[in-house]
Parts: structure tokens; C-alpha cells; sequence
């Protein structure tokens, strides 16, 4: 089951958790919407500490990274 996280307006550690608690429950792809370069970093060391595979597409001023196993 896919899942999407829209964590646009939320600070860190915020993103962080949420996607964590996606990939806990192994709802990939999930795909993850942020705005600022701190949370994109983060959501991706997350995701590769994770063994996930991060994919990372700049829209505009935000970023929407997709996870993958």
C-alpha cells in the first residue's frame, strides 16, 4: 500500500517521524513532501539508515522524496 506524507509546513523533527512511522509499518512506496533543505536531508538520512532507497525530485521550492525497499 502506498502511502504519501505531506509534511509541507512542518518542522523537524516532525517529518521525521512521520515517515518513520510509515516505514515501520512497510507502506512503500511512500512518498514524502517537503519544504525546506534540513527536512529533505533528514527524511533521507532516515531513508538510508532505513535501507531504503531515496529518490529525490525538486517541484518548484519543495522537494518530494520517494522511498522505496
Amino acid at each position: 500500500m502506498a502511502t504519501t506524507i505531506d509534511a509541507r509546513g512542518l518542522s523537524c523533527p516532525q517529518p521525521v517521524l512521520l515517515t518513520k512511522k510509515a516505514i515501520d509499518k512497510g507502506e512503500f512506496p511512500i512518498t514524502v513532501l517537503v519544504e525546506t533543505v534540513t527536512s529533505r536531508e533528514n527524511v533521507k538520512r532516515l531513508g538510508e539508515r532505513e535501507a531504503c532507497q531515496v529518490i529525490i525530485q525538486e517541484v518548484e521550492d519543495e522537494f518530494k522524496l520517494i522511498l522505496t525497499k
